[in-house]
This record gives structure tokens, C-alpha cells and sequence, in this order.
């Protein structure tokens, strides 16, 4: 089970498009409200998420996923629960994946310390003081943690969680179905 959380003022793409490509690639993964049930993306979207954050379960999950935007990305730091889950995911050696603004999130808890990692420029500086090593690449994956620039890369980003949940060929497939190119 994949969790992609979402916290009010959460950018949409972000979070929207890792979990259409999961679902693509048959990875089981829910969203969960934060802050209720129905939260505001930071365009003012409304999305109901499939659970609240009460009913969010440690067991079975492969992996969480924090989206950037503001305050979307304040929220989620603030929240007792999904520092938990953090703090689990971490012990645990479960994948952790954050873009945009949401990698200072890990960089605040040392947890980026030594790692190649990425996150949207303003907040690059965030990751170097919590120890990082900056990657000038879009989208970077360093052992449990996949990290990404911002809403631009989001289907990139999908895609590397892909890669890393289902397989790499699973993760071809869907590239070439959905006519992704960076060229």
C-alpha cells in the first residue's frame, strides 16, 4: 500500500499524478486527508481523499508520498501523524518519496544527511543545511528516498515510483502509453 498524503494547500499535480501512474501500474495506493476528508489543493481544488488520516494503517505499506506546495507542505510538518509515519517509514526502511517543497520536510529530520536528493530551488538551501548532497538532476532516488523538483517533473516523478514499486518494464510501459518524453 502506497499513501500519498494531503495536507490543505497541497499542490495538485503532485499529488495527482504519482497516483494515476501507480494506479497504471497496479500498485495499490490511497489518498489520505490530512486535514479531513475533503482538502483544498493550494489552487483551492476540492479532492475527497479515499481515507482520513485516522484510518491510515502501518501494516503492508510500501511506501508514502509527500507532495510540495504552500501550505500544503507547512501543514504536513505539522502534523504529529505523518511525522510518525515518517519516523516509521524511516526505521523501517520503507520508501519515502517527497517533491516540491516536501523534501525539507526529510532534510529538517537529518534524514536527507549524506544522501543525493533534490527539492524546488527556494528550498534547496533547506536540504544543503540539513546535510544533503544537491543533485542538479529533476528527479533523484538514493536508497529509500526519492526526492523531485517540483510540479513540472510530477509525471517524472510518478514514474520513478513506479520503477521502484512495480518494476522498471512496468514503468516503460506506461511512459510509452502516456506519451511521456523529455525530449
Amino acid at each position: 500500500m502506497v499513501y500519498v498524503f494531503l495536507a490543505e494547500g497541497f499542490e495538485l499535480v503532485e499529488a495527482m499524478a504519482p497516483v494515476d501512474i501507480l494506479r497504471r501500474a497496479k500498485v495499490e495506493v490511497k489518498t489520505v486527508g490530512v486535514t479531513g476528508r475533503q482538502v483544498a489543493a493550494s489552487n483551492g481544488v476540492p479532492v475527497v481523499a479515499d481515507l482520513e488520516i485516522a484510518q491510515a494503517q502501518r501494516e503492508g505499506l510500501s511506501a508514502i508520498v509527500l507532495p510540495g506546495g504552500l501550505p500544503g507542505t507547512v501543514n504536513l510538518e505539522q502534523s504529529p501523524e505523518v511525522q510518525d509515519f515518517i519516523d516509521f517509514c524511516a526505521e523501517q526502511g520503507v520508501l519515502i518519496a517527497a517533491i516540491c517543497a516536501a523534501p525539507s520536510i526529510l532534510a529538517h529530520k537529518g534524514l536527507l544527511r549524506g544522501r543525493e536528493a533534490t527539492a524546488f530551488p527556494s528550498f534547496q538551501k533547506d536540504l544543503e543545511e540539513g546535510g544533503a548532497q544537491l543533485s542538479p538532476r529533476f528527479v533523484v532516488r538514493d536508497g529509500q528516498f526519492i526526492t523531485a523538483r517540483g510540479m513540472g517533473v510530477s509525471t517524472q516523478f510518478g514514474l520513478a515510483l513506479a520503477e521502484a514499486l512495480a518494476s522498471p518494464e512496468t514503468a516503460e510501459q506506461i511512459k510509452s502509453s502516456i506519451q511521456f518524453s523529455l525530449k
